[in-house]
């Protein structure tokens, strides 16, 4: 019994701290649980175990910006990718396979945070933005379906394209929607959606969603300059957290 609270506890815990950290950058949910839960359970349980409190918060995300019509038009084959992208990576997380990939993701969101601090750029033209986006989608599907973590190379992407604070934030809760919602299915073909699974699942959402109303209450405080600081400061330690993970289960 007590195992049984402490563990409860420990869930809780972990699922207000990655809802926190998705509200005031707009990312990190998947990352940060799965790091801390795959410290208990296999990454396909963990994973599993993600799929209502990310697509829920991430509907959320979705919704709550003001841009939710114009976004879908704009990146509508960026989210046709991430579809056709999935599949691919599903077969990586069920397998096991998951911890090169995993850290390499890491590494790469560790060095675009660094790049994101540093005072140069990258930016994505509009006439550029017609084939990179169907590009982007796939591989972020892939990354996304092997590793339950579908930053890269969103994240990148969309701030290459220069999106203002809240036209981010919505567009990457409609991008992490779809990997969501994609993710889930492939799990469910898969088998690995149990019913133990889905009802922890369906239990994490209240944790999630405390953390993440605390951190949006917090990011609309925040200035814009200050806030792309700590999104790419965020970006690094993300990264090293899920570098250090992978690197972890790859020694053990």
């Amino acid at each position: 019994m007590t195992d049984s609270i402490l563990s409860l506890t420990l869930v809780a815990f972990v699922f207000i701290l990655a809802g926190l950290v998705k509200g005031v950058i707009g990312m990190g949910l998947p990352t940060i649980a799965i790091g801390l839960l795959g410290l208990i359970v296999a990454p396909v349980e963990a994973a599993a175990m993600l799929v209502l409190p990310s697509l829920i918060t991430n509907i959320w995300q979705l919704i709550s910006g003001p841009s939710f019509i114009a976004l879908l038009k704009r990146f509508k084959f960026l989210l046709l990718g991430i579809c056709c992208g999935t599949p691919f990576g599903v077969s990586f997380i069920v397998s096991g396979q998951t911890a090169i990939v995993t850290a390499g993701l890491g590494v790469v969101l560790m060095a675009y945070g660094l790049y994101g601090l540093s005072a140069a750029r990258i930016k994505v033209s509009a006439r550029a933005e017609l084939w990179t986006s169907p590009l982007i989608g796939f591989l972020t599907g892939i990354l996304s379906g092997a590793t339950g973590i579908a930053a890269l190379p969103l994240a990148p992407y969309f701030t290459a394209l220069e999106l203002k604070r809240d036209e981010l934030i919505q567009a990457l809760g409609l991008g992490f929607t779809v990997a969501s919602l994609a993710l889930a299915i492939g799990l469910l073909i898969t088998g690995e959606y149990e019913v133990e699974i889905a009802t922890a699942s369906l239990l994490a959402l209240a944790p999630a969603f405390v953390g993440v109303f605390v951190g949006q209450f917090l990011r609309k405080k925040i200035p814009q300059e200050q806030f792309r600081r700590y999104f790419f400061f965020s970006l690094i330690l993300l990264g090293a957290a899920t570098a250090f993970r992978a690197i972890s289960l790859i020694s053990g």
